[in-house]
């Protein structure tokens, strides 16, 4: 019996280390499926799901058949941007979904009827120039690196949008195209300021038809005052409604001083806002760098700026189903989720 023991104790050793080692390959492999599959869903979550206060991820390649000849930029991490938005606004105005969809980006919330509020302008003028020039003229020394500015509700008729929604607009904003643009509008679509919307060579008059908009003889008025350096363009056009995004290297590319002289004639004017406002609404583009006419194609302008490279039946001026002009200015009670006619609407965004 004893040599018996001493016979199968060498063997029972063997089989308890072949066990153990098994075990513990067995362990490892496990470990190092649960880090795989760990990261495979980080991965997605970070990746593949458009978080709410940031630009929703787009490859970085362009369609040839709507982005003619996109030239490499500026590189940057797609959440690694400096920004700010300006928000023109009255007290009645709810403003409070760019906070909740976009806390990241500091949100300047100027009540251009309260003096009391925590930013304000001097003078309630001038529609949005007004918050427009104060926030560059108060902030000239310590600019973000892009800041979008923008009226306050989230829905308006004139957003770029099926649903005229301006949440998409900002959640999908290619920030990479805005650095090497300097400025961008956020309107595509050319219903409303082009291919042209003023001739202040020709148009002699103020249009009743246009209540009162800055047709030539005042446009060109105010430009020769405004802007002395720059000859009087023949035409000017570039998709309303003055909302817009522009770098710090493109604002500060002019002195503060002429955007103090912009606000200081503003306050003086005695033109109406429909005159004085939308004359720097069809200007801004001008003032950042632009040509007078600035309509870039739908098409492309989607593409470069919304990442929405693959829309169909695009022509120069809109692509099929991205934007149609309401009946009304104004949306009605319960949009977008009631239509015009009180009808039921399908709305599959965030509320």
């Amino acid at each position: 019996m004893r040599l018996f023991e001493l016979r199968i104790l060498p063997t029972a050793k063997v089989v308890i280390i072949t066990l153990a080692s098994t075990f513990i390959s067995l362990f490892l492999v496990l470990l190092y499926l649960q880090h795989i599959v760990k990261n495979d869903v980080i991965s997605f979550l970070t990746f593949d799901f458009p978080f709410p206060n940031r630009p929703a991820f787009q490859e970085p390649t362009f369609d040839n058949n709507t982005a003619n000849s996109h030239e490499e930029g500026v590189t940057l991490d797609i959440y690694d941007y400096d920004v700010e938005l300006v928000v023109a606004s009255l007290k009645e105005q709810n403003t409070s979904w760019y906070s909740t969809y976009f806390p990241d980006w500091k949100s300047n919330i100027y009540i251009v009827d309260d003096s009391t509020a925590p930013l304000t302008v001097p003078q309630n003028k001038g529609h949005e120039a007004m918050v427009y020039l104060t926030y560059i003229i108060d902030r000239y020394d310590t600019l973000p690196n892009n800041t979008l500015f923008l009226h306050a509700e989230r829905f308006q008729w004139h957003n770029d949008n099926p649903d005229y929604d301006g949440y998409p607009l900002l959640r999908d904003f290619q920030f990479t195209y805005l650095q090497e643009e300097g400025y961008i509008n956020l309107r595509c679509v050319w219903t409303i300021g082009c291919p042209e919307a003023i001739h202040p060579l020709k148009d002699q008059t103020v249009s009743e038809q246009h209540e009162g908009q800055a047709t030539g003889k005042i446009f060109r008025q105010v430009f020769e005052e405004l802007l002395p350096d720059y000859p009087v363009p023949g035409e000017v056009g570039v998709s309303c409604c003055a909302q817009f995004a522009v770098t710090k290297e493109v604002i500060q590319q002019r002195p503060k001083e002429d955007y103090i002289r912009f606000r200081e004639w503003l306050l003086a004017t005695t033109f109406q806002d429909g005159l004085s406002g939308r004359f720097f609404e069809y200007s801004w583009h001008i003032i950042f760098g632009k040509d007078p006419v600035y309509c870039p194609s739908a098409a492309d302008c989607y593409c470069k700026v919304y990442g929405m490279c693959h829309l169909s039946n695009c022509s120069e001026d809109e692509c099929d189903g991205q934007y149609f002009l309401p009946t009304y200015s104004t949306l009605p009670p319960g949009w977008p989720r009631v239509g015009w006619n009180g009808e039921e609407r399908f709305f599959s965004g965030p509320l």
